[in-house]
C-alpha cells in the first residue's frame, strides 16, 4: 500500500508576514469558522449583524473591539424579511458612525437554502467563489437543514462543508446557532443544542445567556485567550437598535468574585452569608472554626457531655479551675 506524505515540522509553510491573526481583535479569528449561540431571545442576530457591519465598514464591532482590515460580507437570514435585516443594518450602521449605503455586505435573497442538499451546497459554494467574502454570515442554523441536529453523523457533514468553504476560499464564517433552554449556567458552548459536533468545530465561539435582566457575552478560542462572561446592551440607534459592550462599575459586595469573598472571610475569621450567581444564599466560614464548632456541636448532642461541659465552663468562670500541663501517653 502507497504511503502518505509528510513532511518534516520545518519544512511546513510559514504564514505570509502581513497575515492578519485577528478578523476582529479578540473577537473572531482571521478565517475562523465558529458559532454565535445562545438561548431564544439573547440577540444572536442582531450580534452577527454586528459582525458584518464591523467587517465591511472595518469599523470596530460592539463599539469595542477594532477589525484590522475591511473586506466583503456575505449574509443569509432565514428568518427574518429582508426589510427586518436591513432595519436592523441601518441602525448598527448609525451605532457605527458609517453610511449605510456604503456597506458591502450582501444579503443571499432566496427563500430557502438547505445545505443537506448537494444542489444547495454546490449554489452557496458558487456565490462564495464569486464574491470572496471575508465573512460568511448564517443565521440560524436550524432553518438551513432536515436533518436530526442530535446526531454526530447526520450534523458533521454540514459542518465539514462549510470547514471545506472556509479554507476553499480563505473566508470566516459564523453560523447562529441556539443554546438549550435553562443551559445559561453550563460552561460556553457545553450549552449549544445537539450534537457536540457544534462545539468542537468552532474556532472561535461567541455566547450569550441572560442573568436576570443583564445580557452576557462569553468569547472562546481554539487558539487564543478568551473572555468570560461580560455585560452588553442593546442600546437605541435611530432607526433601529444595536449591542453594545457595557462598561462595567466596580463590583459591589454581592457582585465580587468567589475567591475574593472567601478571601474576605479568611480575613475576618467571621462567617459571612455570600449570594451565588443563582441568588442563592450560602454562610462562608473557616475550616478551623468549622470544625471545632463541630466538635462542640457532638459533645452538646450527649445530655452527660453537655452537663460535664457546662460544669466545667462554670468552674473556670469563676477561678476554680486547675492548670495542667498535657503529657503524651
Amino acid at each position: 500500500m502507497k504511503p502518505l506524505p509528510t513532511l518534516r515540522a520545518a519544512q511546513l509553510a510559514a504564514a505570509p508576514p502581513s497575515a492578519h491573526n485577528w478578523l476582529i481583535e479578540g473577537l473572531w479569528g482571521a478565517e475562523a469558522v465558529g458559532i454565535i449561540g445562545g438561548e431564544p431571545k439573547t440577540c444572536k442576530s442582531f450580534l452577527a449583524l454586528d459582525l458584518a457591519v464591523a467587517v465591511a465598514s472595518g469599523t470596530c464591532c460592539l463599539r469595542r473591539f477594532p477589525v484590522p482590515q475591511r473586506g466583503p460580507v456575505l449574509l443569509f437570514a432565514a428568518e427574518d424579511d429582508v426589510h427586518v435585516v436591513r432595519s436592523r443594518l441601518e441602525g448598527i450602521a448609525a451605532a457605527a458612525g458609517v453610511v449605510f449605503e456604503d456597506l458591502d455586505i450582501h444579503i443571499i435573497t432566496v427563500p430557502a437554502l438547505r445545505l443537506d442538499r448537494h444542489e444547495d451546497r454546490l449554489a452557496l459554494a458558487a456565490t462564495v467563489a464569486l464574491l470572496l467574502p471575508m465573512l460568511l454570515v448564517l443565521d440560524p442554523f436550524v432553518r438551513l437543514h432536515g436533518i436530526d441536529e442530535n446526531v454526530a453523523g447526520e450534523v458533521a457533514p454540514i459542518l465539514a462543508y462549510l470547514r471545506t468553504l472556509q479554507r476553499t476560499y480563505h473566508t470566516a464564517v459564523a453560523l447562529v446557532h441556539h443554546a438549550r433552554k435553562g443551559a445559561a449556567h453550563e460552561r460556553g458552548g457545553q450549552a449549544l443544542r445537539g450534537s457536540s459536533e457544534f462545539h468542537a468545530w468552532g474556532d472561535t465561539n461567541l455566547l450569550l445567556r441572560r442573568m436576570g435582566r443583564q445580557l452576557q457575552l462569553s468569547i472562546e478560542h481554539r487558539a487564543a485567550p478568551g473572555r468570560d462572561w461580560f455585560p452588553v446592551v442593546l442600546r437605541e440607534h435611530p432607526p433601529a437598535l444595536a449591542l453594545e459592550v457595557m462598561d462595567q462599575e466596580p463590583a459591589s459586595a454581592t457582585q465580587r468574585s468567589c475567591q475574593e469573598r472567601i478571601e474576605q472571610v479568611l480575613a475576618d475569621a467571621e462567617p459571612r452569608i455570600v449570594v451565588t450567581d443563582k441568588g442563592e444564599q450560602v454562610v462562608a466560614r473557616r475550616l478551623a472554626g468549622f470544625t471545632s464548632g463541630k466538635e462542640t456541636w457532638n459533645l452538646l448532642a450527649s445530655p452527660t457531655n453537655a452537663a460535664h461541659l457546662r460544669r466545667s465552663i462554670a468552674e473556670a468562670e469563676s477561678g476554680q479551675a486547675e492548670k495542667r500541663e498535657l503529657r503524651a501517653e
